[in-house]
């Protein structure tokens, strides 16, 4: 099985400082990272997926901010692709299931952010188009929300989307498993 690492917008908007902060961002991209290093040692593809927002009067990922920016913690390195998008899926209107067959990629290592956007939308998307999909969760991360005047804690909103992903589109592990099973 040919396996490839998804790392999905993990920009500085998210961190602290940033437009849009997110709940344990920086626990996160620890985790990330360790991804990032596995998949680099094994000499395994990587793509870093940027969201750059093309909506007038976005308030983050703006084009040309330093918000914008994949975070330095899992900064590309040489030869390492970046695809960008401009909504949720990470599949829609990029080159990413092109890039992902012309490599031969039938399964995906996914993480980033944020658990109920991006992460959902192309996990779902991915599974659809017939990858076999795993979410390490401890490298992903969210944000409170408000639904009709509730707010709803990021840990739960997390809890949520990774149980709703688990059957039948990926398998949801740690960080430490994903790593463990590449060895």
């Amino acid at each position: 099985m040919a396996s490839c690492l998804l790392l999905v917008d993990i920009q500085n908007d998210y961190f602290p400082g940033g437009r849009m902060e997110l709940v344990g961002i920086g626990e996160a991209s620890v985790n990330a990272l360790a991804l990032l290093d596995a998949f680099r040692q094994a000499k395994l593809p990587v793509i870093h997926v940027q969201h750059i927002s093309a909506y007038p009067g976005a308030t983050f990922f703006v084009p040309e901010t330093k918000g914008v920016l994949i975070n330095a913690v899992v900064a590309p390195q040489a030869g390492e692709r970046v695809v960008t998008k401009s909504f949720p899926n990470s599949f829609r209107d990029t080159c990413l299931l092109d890039t992902l067959k012309d490599q031969g990629t039938d399964s995906l290592v996914i993480c980033g952010a944020m658990s109920h956007m991006c992460i959902d939308a192309t996990t779902r998307a991915a599974f659809d188009l017939g990858f076999g999909c795993t979410v390490a969760e401890d490298a992903c991360a969210t944000r409170d929300l408000v639904f009709k005047s509730r707010i709803v804690k990021a840990g739960d909103v997390h809890a949520s989307f990774m149980a709703a992903l688990s059957f039948p589109y990926a398998k949801v592990v740690l960080t430490k498993d994903v790593v463990a099973g590449m060895t």
